[in-house]
């Protein structure tokens, strides 16, 4: 609230006193969060190598533009003045210390008291307020005193009242005392310089400046402006601009480039006077200043002013090509529309409408008429057009009519975007007005328009763009393109166009006349209206000079260069030279209205382009005539391998440094000295020794290298501005030595330990080598002892082999006798069955010989079961083959009778309980019960399976 008051007073202020320019010069402010060092600014230098000085309240503050460095005193006093010298010393004055600063080693700005060289009785003294080189010396001013330094050795020039100041001009060396008056330095003595004397003995003068050849101007703080002739006669300057400046406290003056003179105030400002004493333009904080206390201002070699503020500093682009036009109270009306009517200007804002009467200036940004607000048009004012030599308004609340500084509004039905004839003929009998919900026809009579109720509602129409008298275009950014047709009878037809007549998306289309042709301007290029095959073509002169994409405003000035906005850039393709280039205006970047663009082309010397904040002015011819010359530095090189460690420090010539292989990590900061206008800078670099060429154009002022190789590198760098202009080459050299594996001494060592290596490689290969021999002597004596030994294990295992292949010949014969024995077995007990069958029938047969002869059969049966062996036979046999199955069962269970004996034998052969039981001559049943028998005295349980029991390890 306090800021808004204080904008509120000075805003007030002002109007009573000097019009200001309409173009204001583009301020920007460095608060000291931002230079990182105290909040006042005593004293500003410019370097022979670019770099601006500060004298600050924590020491000598620099900046090359994009890097700010602080460096205090040694006693961390205030750093109240500051001077360079020929010899390139930074000399500059503090509390009770003066001395100078100088590269050291590693480019670090070092500090060198000179106090040590004051005679002993004057090193009491306080601020050092002034330096001056003077004729090989220097002068070091402060309240009781002045010192001298020339050749290293100091002259004190005490006063018993009060040195107040001290400056050179046009040569000379001069002093005020507050005593004495003005004083000038003659051959090592101060002498009155001024013939008549009007300055008052109170009077405290600020600066002294040469006009011209034959007149200084002297400013004092509160006594206004003097001026000295040749013959040192003093007249008073008096206008009515410096009798209102000199209620501000007029702190130094300083005379520009252009011959005007720069006034800094402790109250209201910086105020730019002619050198007749007429202010010409003024700079506060309603302008953008941080405040209007300033303590410090000075001109740098590319005409930009730096303004040294009780809190801060600011920087003025004081001669650049862009201005600022702020329209309205308080600088907060975006800007959407300019025209020029009637030798007036006209801006529409979102706060309304605003214009100012144009001057016969070339650049119309210096004219000082007072911009007025058009009455009746509060509010979102967008457009303004002239149709019929009548200026028309397109406003949020409707359509108005501009008169002089009214509008009049004619149209309250909607809100309008805008105003074109629909026929190139003039006066146009029709009128068509983009609004909020399509288009409106208005007719003329006479020599204004009505509104006779045709309107065509189907979309917002913004972006509108007349073909001839029955064709309209009409762009909506989301929903297509429509192309309205207006039929013979005065009906019309609304198409839309579709993507396949050539559209690449019904999205982000913006329809304009460019060259006298319908352009499409899309996020994928630019597209003409081919009439014969009715569709959109690519563009092949707007593709092949516009290499953006993402377009949404296309403008053609006078001279039929385009201009353009892409994504958040403005650009323009410059054609009047011969061979056409893309400019882009880096200043400008993200400062538009998005969605809102609008760029007025009055002239090559007067463009205004729509901002968030008023307007822009642009002076194109003599932005392309910028030719400053880039000063690329290297700002710092620094390891960051590990801790980071600073190698060089900006200042001074780097020299070539040797790096361990453990710091093989580098970052490098590097610098365009081109204040104001770093947005407009890209640098290029490349390592040599590593990169394989120059890298992209980029605008990042840093490039860090990782893990680096052994090896010697120079690094380059160089820096181009928007406008094409490059830099000389900027380099730093350095070496990586190999790591301590790879040194010179390790490889003598690596050479020393393979020779000692291969020496005792060779002995012990001897050793080796005799030691395989006798080992291989008594091998061989081995192996003679095991080859005997071989051969009697042979004999041996052919031995066993044969006993084995015996043994087992004999197995398979008893196998066979076991067969057979137990077929001889089945035999006997068929045959026992076919005897016993046949004495049955013999028993029933009553024929004697029939009988007869069936005796002599079982006689003959019977003898033939004698031939047959015995169980015991079968028993022998199976044990053989069974190893002493019944044998063993036998000792293991004694209580086995021979048929439960012969059950097992049978059981073990998996006999089925029928056969058993035909080999038993039992029935079945007799079998399962001798079985269940035989599980009792075997101690099988239940469920257990007498087969397996059978098949046991123990009967094996």
């Amino acid at each position: 609230m306090r800021n808004l008051l204080c904008i509120l007073f000075c805003c007030c202020f002002f109007t009573t006193k000097g019009q200001n320019t309409i173009g204001l010069p583009e301020v920007i402010n460095y608060s000291k969060q931002i230079y990182n060092a105290g909040s006042q600014n005593w004293e500003i230098r410019q370097g022979p190598n670019g770099l601006i000085y500060f004298g600050n309240n924590e020491g000598l503050l620099s900046f090359d533009g994009t890097f700010w460095k602080n460096y205090p005193l040694p006693n961390k006093t205030i750093v109240r003045s500051i001077e360079i010298a020929p010899d390139n010393k930074i000399y500059v004055g503090g509390q009770n210390e003066f001395g100078y600063f100088f590269p050291g080693k590693g480019g670090n700005l070092e500090y060198h008291s000179l106090v040590s060289l004051i005679p002993e009785k004057y090193r009491a003294f306080d601020d050092v307020w002034n330096v001056c080189y003077y004729k090989g010396s220097l002068f070091f001013r402060s309240n009781g005193m002045i010192f001298q330094l020339t050749n290293e050795k100091i002259t004190v020039y005490p006063t018993k009242s009060e040195w107040r100041y001290i400056t050179i001009c046009n040569g000379k060396l001069f002093a005020e005392d507050r005593e004495h008056g003005t004083l000038l330095f003659q051959d090592g003595n101060w002498v009155q310089v001024f013939r008549n004397s009007l300055l008052p003995y109170h009077a405290l003068i600020s600066s002294i400046i040469s006009l011209d050849n034959d007149h200084l101007l002297i400013t004092t703080i509160r006594n206004g402006f003097f001026l000295c002739d040749k013959e040192m006669n003093l007249t008073c300057m008096a206008t009515p601009d410096i009798s209102y400046l000199s209620a501000f406290n007029i702190y130094k003056a300083i005379k520009l480039n252009d011959g005007n003179i720069a006034i800094a105030t402790s109250m209201g400002g910086c105020f730019i006077l002619s050198p007749h004493g007429n202010i010409i333009q003024k700079l506060t904080l309603a302008e953008g200043l941080q405040n209007n206390n300033l303590r410090s201002i000075f001109q740098d070699k590319d005409k930009n002013l730096w303004l040294g503020l009780e809190n801060g500093i600011d920087f003025v682009a004081y001669d650049n090509a862009i201005k600022h036009i702020y329209p309205g109270v308080l600088n907060m009306g975006s800007g959407y529309s300019a025209i020029t009517y009637k030798n007036y200007i006209y801006l529409a804002t979102s706060n309304g409408l605003y214009r100012f009467r144009m001057d016969d200036s070339r650049d119309i940004s210096f004219d000082k008429n007072e911009i007025e607000k058009v009455l009746h048009s509060e509010g979102e004012a967008w457009n303004l057009s002239i149709v019929n030599g009548q200026l028309f308004m397109g406003h949020h609340t409707g359509a108005y009519t501009i008169d002089g500084d009214k509008a009049i509004l004619f149209d309250n039905t909607i809100g309008f975007w805008t105003f074109q004839p629909l026929s190139q003929q003039s006066p146009a009998d029709t009128m068509i007005a983009g609004n909020y919900l399509g288009l409106a026809f208005y007719k003329r009579e006479g020599d204004r328009f009505l509104n006779k109720g045709i309107f065509l509602k189907f979309e917002s129409a913004r972006f509108v763009v007349i073909e001839n008298d029955h064709t309209i275009w009409v762009a909506h950014p989301y929903k297509g393109i429509f192309r309205i047709h207006i039929n013979a009878d005065g009906s019309t037809t609304v198409k839309t166009i579709l993507k396949n007549e050539g559209l690449p998306t019904l999205n982000n289309n913006y329809i304009f006349r460019i060259r006298n042709k319908i352009v499409l301007a899309t996020q994928d290029g630019m597209f003409e209206y081919d009439k014969s095959n009715d569709r959109f073509v690519p563009s092949q002169f707007l593709n092949g000079k516009i290499k953006a994409r993402n377009i949404s405003y296309l403008k053609e000035d006078p001279d039929g260069n385009i201009w353009f906005v892409h994504g958040k850039q403005v650009s323009v393709l410059d054609i009047s030279d011969d061979s056409s280039r893309v400019i882009d205006f880096p200043e400008l970047n993200s400062r538009m209205v998005n969605g809102f663009e609008n760029i007025y082309p009055i002239d090559k010397n007067n463009i205004l382009i729509g901002s968030e904040k008023g307007f822009y002015h642009v002076d194109f011819e003599k932005y392309k005539q910028t030719k400053k010359t880039l000063d690329i530095q290297i700002r710092e090189a620094a390891t960051i391998s590990g801790n980071d460690s600073l190698l060089f420090a900006g200042y001074g010539k780097p020299g070539i440094i040797t790096l361990p292989y453990r710091r093989n990590s580098l970052r490098l900061e590097f610098s365009a000295i081109f204040y104001g206008q770093q947005a407009n800078i890209e640098y290029s670099y490349y390592l040599k020794g590593f990169d394989n060429n120059w890298s992209a154009w980029s605008s990042k002022p840093e490039k860090d290298y990782t893990n680096l190789p052994p090896g010697d590198y120079e690094f380059k760098v160089k820096a181009r501005t928007n406008l094409g202009n490059e830099s000389a080459i900027s380099s730093y050299s350095f070496v990586i030595d190999p790591p301590w594996y790879l040194s010179l001494a390790a490889k003598v060592i690596y050479f020393l330990l393979v020779v000692i290596g291969t020496y005792l490689l060779v002995q012990l290969q001897k050793r080796k080598f005799l030691a395989q021999q006798k080992k291989y002597e008594e091998s061989q004596k081995h192996l003679t002892y095991l080859h005997q030994l071989e051969n009697d294990k042979n004999e041996k295992e052919i031995v066993k082999l044969k006993n084995e292949k015996l043994e087992t010949e004999i197995e398979h014969k008893n196998f066979e006798l076991a067969t057979s024995a137990m077929h001889l077995l089945q035999k006997k007990e068929m045959m026992d069955k076919l005897r016993d069958d046949l004495n049955g029938m013999l028993r029933n047969i009553d024929n004697e010989e029939t009988v007869k002869k069936g005796k002599n059969l079982l006689k003959a049966l019977g003898e033939d079961n004698k031939l047959d062996d015995s169980w015991n036979h079968f028993e022998m046999h199976f044990d053989k083959v069974h190893t002493d199955f019944i044998v063993k069962i036998k000792q293991k269970y004694p209580a086995l009778t021979a048929g439960e004996l012969k059950l097992c034998a049978y059981v073990r052969l998996n006999l089925s309980s029928k056969e058993i039981a035909r080999l038993l001559n039992i029935s079945v049943r007799g079998v399962e019960t001798t079985r269940y028998r035989l599980r009792k005295k075997l101690g099988l349980a239940k469920e257990g399976n007498l087969f397996e029991f059978l098949l046991q390890e123990q009967f094996d």
